[in-house]
């Protein structure tokens, strides 16, 4: 591995942690300002602040199952990590170390609640449309995976994708 590479992987691992830090210090903002006080409105029928202890994952379905979600968010971080120590160190591929470090601080950062607390801290909420409550982790997640989507259907090419192949690479003699 040669030094550009190892430059990039670092600066991965860096934003991660920075970015992880950044939700769990959000959260703990939440636990200690909302908790058990009323929603606080930041746009009156738009946005508000509303402390929720989340149980389960999106929209709040699958309650209480802990181990299967510390289990997936560990499956999800080990393609992640494969995916970019595999990946080239040349410009193009740059979007995609920012896309994967942050799928990989959110799902940290919610790996992290569910360690410790057995639940998610949430507290944005859309009033407006009523959705459901969500956390900085949750935004990381869905905006860079709808990005990721994005790239990988109208930007990147199959064969610049060719580096993620589980296939070995076999040698033929010619005769």
């Amino acid at each position: 591995m040669n030094l550009k590479k190892k430059l990039c992987l670092l600066l991965d691992i860096l934003g991660i942690i920075v970015l992880v830090a950044l939700d769990q210090f959000t959260k703990y903002l939440a636990v200690i300002h909302l908790k058990d006080k009323p929603a606080y409105i930041i746009i009156n029928g738009i946005l508000e602040l509303n402390y929720l202890e989340n149980r389960g994952a999106a929209f709040g379905m699958l309650q209480n199952q802990k181990v299967f979600f510390i289990f997936v968010a560990v499956v999800i971080l080990g393609v992640i990590g494969y995916v970019l120590f595999k990946t080239p160190d040349a410009k193009k591929y740059r979007i995609l170390h920012l896309l994967l470090s942050l799928i990989a601080a959110g799902a940290i950062g919610n790996m992290i609640d569910r360690v410790r607390f057995d639940y998610v801290v949430d507290f944005i909420y859309f009033v407006l449309i009523n959705f459901p409550i969500f956390n900085v982790a949750d935004i990381y997640v869905t905006i860079s995976t709808i990005a990721l989507v994005i790239l990988l259907l109208f930007v990147y090419k199959e064969n610049d994708l060719n580096f993620i192949s589980f296939k070995q690479k076999r040698y033929r003699e010619i005769k």
